[in-house]
């Protein structure tokens, strides 16, 4: 098995050229069409002529313009509606940096519908001052560099198909050492075969075809609001998965499920990563579309299983069933989201019982500037008591982190978190955000997970994030953060953000018992820059 993943990677450097560049998740924009020579005419003097010329111009162009039937039947069929949460939308599949090579609007490649191919780069300065998750308060200015590429066939060869991933991961200049979150090298995100059958399962009721997808290897995807499930697209690294994957139906239909049973892939910082082979992660998701224009319901259920004989870990098993649902409320302006999830199993030697919760209201105004004004609440459980024989701490399983806090301090565990957003766009490139948010611990004799090196100490619980008396009070603190994003050119766009963290009473307490002071406050200041082949 290790001699085929080798082959694999060896297969994706050789095709990469020397300058790998990152995509543009951005849709370009269509060009009006100028005026033509014969609308010129109308100031001639012969103007009865010039005017039916005009009227006979106009009427052909209008003609010309129309959609043809089948064109706009297609834009209409789809029951698929995004949700309008803040970050909650899945990166696409594939990602959202691949063309088809005959979209690329390459005169050569104009006939080759079958070959999808990606090529991104991404680097980011950043600027860190007293970051909480340290136990050293040392400025810390990394550049990171991540580098990405993608090939995958379809089509062609149906049923077969399949796509290989490559990612480089590296962090330059940076005061601490080499972590998972960071770095990478050489890597295989993705490396999958797949048995597509177009129209498997027949039609739904706008005659689309409802097909059956079935994946085999090494997967990254993200699914619902990404908060348990994701790619993790902030972070340098990426979350991945080897084992299999069903899929019946596609997001077009009013119903579609999806079906899981993966091993999670150890991010190995200079060897070949590899599965995690006494973990399983396994469920499925169920999209209901069928009143979509008013809302979308997700009940799934997701589960882990750790065999703790085979490494001297503890014995896992934990079951998670859900509900999510997501609409529009008529003409009103007003979107919401809800997600409800409740936990059970064993953990170790204790029962496993947590539950979770999130919801946001959203009211987008009618300006030209498409303001968009939220509010969200989310809520995850933490350990009551560490002696009672019961774990309380929600496990968030393989979900991204940032949309909880720009600075991705905050995780899915044991929080209590409101906060206000306010997103708009000035121009077609400029997209700008801004949020102030306010943390709790939901348990104050848990742990503040990132808090001083809690999540990726050497020491199984080196203590500093958590005090199990609860005297150290419960007040995380708050933060207000802004983010700008600007596309400069068709394959480039960069993003500039700033988040500004005061400390709460429970942070405060910690560090100090911890280093023997507290600085109260963070900064962190940051630019990108992303760069795309296609």
């Amino acid at each position: 098995m290790k001699l085929y993943w080798r082959i694999m990677l060896a297969s994706a450097i050789s095709i990469l050229p020397v300058g790998v560049i990152q995509a543009d998740v951005n849709t370009g924009k269509f060009e009006a069409p100028g005026m033509s020579k014969e609308d010129a005419r109308i100031g001639r003097k012969d103007e009865g002529k010039a005017l039916e010329s005009q009227l006979t111009e106009t009427i052909n162009k209008a003609d010309a313009k129309k959609p043809s039937s089948p064109k706009a039947e297609k834009k209409s069929t789809s029951y698929f509606k995004p949700s309008s949460s803040y970050s909650t939308q899945p990166e696409s599949d594939p990602p959202r940096y691949v063309q088809t090579l005959s979209k690329t609007g390459i005169e050569a490649f104009k006939d080759i519908y079958w070959l999808d191919i990606g090529l991104d780069h991404r680097t980011r300065y950043e600027f860190r001052s007293n970051d909480i998750r340290r136990t050293d308060m040392r400025l810390d200015q990394p550049f990171l560099l991540r580098s990405r590429a993608y090939v995958g066939i379809r089509e062609i060869l149906d049923p077969f198909r399949g796509a290989v991933e490559f990612q480089d991961s590296r962090r330059y200049n940076g005061n601490f050492p080499h972590d998972d979150r960071d770095f990478n090298d050489y890597e295989l995100i993705q490396a999958y075969g797949e048995l597509y059958f177009k129209s498997a399962l027949g039609e739904d009721d706008r005659k689309q075809q409802r097909p059956i997808r079935f994946r085999v290897g090494r997967m990254a995807y993200e699914a619902l609001d990404r908060r348990l499930i994701g790619r993790n697209e902030w972070r340098n690294t990426t979350n991945t998965f080897e084992g299999f994957r069903l899929n019946l139906g596609q997001e077009a239909n009013d119903w579609e499920v999806d079906l899981w049973a993966y091993q999670p892939v150890k991010r190995l910082l200079t060897e070949f990563d590899e599965r995690i082979e006494n973990q399983w992660f396994y469920g499925a998701i169920g999209h209901w579309r069928k009143w979509s224009d008013i809302i979308t319901l997700q009940p799934y259920y997701m589960g882990l299983t750790q065999d703790g004989s085979k490494t001297g870990q503890i014995d896992r098993h934990i079951h998670a069933p859900a509900l999510r649902g997501y609409g529009k409320i008529g003409n009103t302006g007003l979107d919401f989201d809800f997600n409800l999830i409740y936990q059970f199993g064993r953990n170790g030697t204790e029962e496993h019982e947590a539950h979770a919760y999130i919801t946001e209201v959203g009211y987008n105004l009618e300006y030209g500037w498409k303001p968009r004004i939220s509010a969200f609440y989310g809520y995850a459980s933490g350990d009551r008591h560490p002696n009672d024989g019961v774990n309380n701490r929600f496990e968030r399983f393989f979900g991204f982190a940032r949309p909880w806090s720009a600075d991705d301090y905050i995780v899915f565990e044991n929080i209590k978190a409101p906060k206000v957003k306010l997103e708009f766009q000035p121009t077609a490139d400029l997209r700008i955000d801004g949020g102030y948010s306010w943390f709790w611990l939901a348990s104050s004799t848990d742990r503040f997970n990132n808090l001083l090196d809690g999540n990726t100490s050497a020491r199984p619980n080196p203590g500093f994030n958590r005090d199990i008396t609860g005297r150290s009070g419960d007040f995380i603190g708050h933060s207000f953060d802004i983010r700008a994003r600007y596309k400069i050119a068709k394959h480039i766009s960069t993003t500039v953000g700033y988040s500004h963290f005061t400390s709460g009473e429970f942070t405060r307490n910690r560090q100090v018992a911890a280093l023997g002071k507290s600085p109260g406050s963070s900064d962190f200041f940051y630019v990108e820059v992303v760069v795309s082949a296609f």
